[in-house]
């Protein structure tokens, strides 16, 4: 059976713990991986991943090159891996435009943006400049709703869909993270996705994930993990606990990862 795991972070193994030491202060919370290629592999095959989407997030302008190359080497040299690349919201729309010509060339499969960390609204204008220079060449998967801020509340990401029906974005971690009553906004909307990372343990019931998986269609949904901060045979047990069906269930695993993506 193929699953892939559509949302990880992967580090350079000389920044590798530090990065994600700086994830676990940001969420408080420990996690039991550092980020290395290396233990994402390991970790992955124990739990019977087989293809991974890796990005990183770029917290200023000038690491945005420097970090898609290093994506884009591990994807060379890793079949398994899909890339999404990282882009700054103080680029201009020129650097955005250049930027966006050399990743697609290079075979990157999406954009990969972080409103809470890269410190921009979903629907402020910084944003608004790379989806219109992006127009639906790339999907973009966006961290969404950490009650903490006010920067990726789901409904900012209704307004985006509805202005740019071009994209498809991609709201992690079901869309709302610890914003759960909030899942229904998204309702109706073609050109929206979700991964389901960081999102089982903020739930104080799992019916909220099967209910949303019913109310927004399961073939919007694809499985995730947010590697490094949550182990993949737990985060596929609670996926496996909600009662899905087997058709339900291989769309949500690769299926739908492998339409919006263009893989087998």
């Amino acid at each position: 059976m193929k699953i892939l795991d559509a949302h990880v972070h992967i580090y350079p193994d000389a920044i590798a713990d530090k990065a994600s030491k700086a994830i676990s202060d940001f969420y408080g919370y420990h996690m039991d991986y550092n980020g290395s290629v290396a233990q994402l592999l390991k970790e992955g095959k124990d739990a019977g991943i087989t293809h991974y989407l890796v990005h990183s997030v770029a917290t200023t302008h000038h690491q945005v090159a420097s970090i898609n190359a290093f994506l884009h080497s591990e994807v060379q040299k890793h079949p398994e891996f899909i890339g999404f690349c990282t882009l700054h919201p103080s680029m201009t729309e020129d650097e955005i435009a250049q930027e966006l010509d050399k990743v697609i060339a290079n075979g990157f499969k999406g954009i990969k943006l972080h409103p809470d960390f890269q410190r921009f609204y979903v629907d402020g204008e910084d944003a608004m400049k790379i989806y219109r220079v992006n127009n639906g060449r790339l999907p973009i998967l966006l961290h969404m709703g950490d009650k903490r801020t006010e920067f990726s509340q789901p409904e900012r990401l209704v307004k985006m869909a509805k202005q740019f029906p071009n994209t498809v974005f991609i709201g992690a971690h079901f869309g709302s993270h610890s914003c759960n009553e909030k899942i229904p906004l998204y309702k109706g909307l073609d050109n929206v996705m979700f991964d389901t990372s960081s999102s089982f343990a903020f739930m104080p019931d799992l019916k909220i994930a099967k209910d949303a998986i019913d109310m927004l269609g399961y073939e919007k949904f694809m499985f995730a993990t947010d590697y490094p901060m949550w182990d993949a045979k737990s985060e596929l047990n609670y996926l496996y606990s909600l009662g899905l069906t087997d058709r339900e269930l291989d769309a949500i695993l690769f299926g739908n990862a492998a339409r919006l993506l263009g893989i087998n």
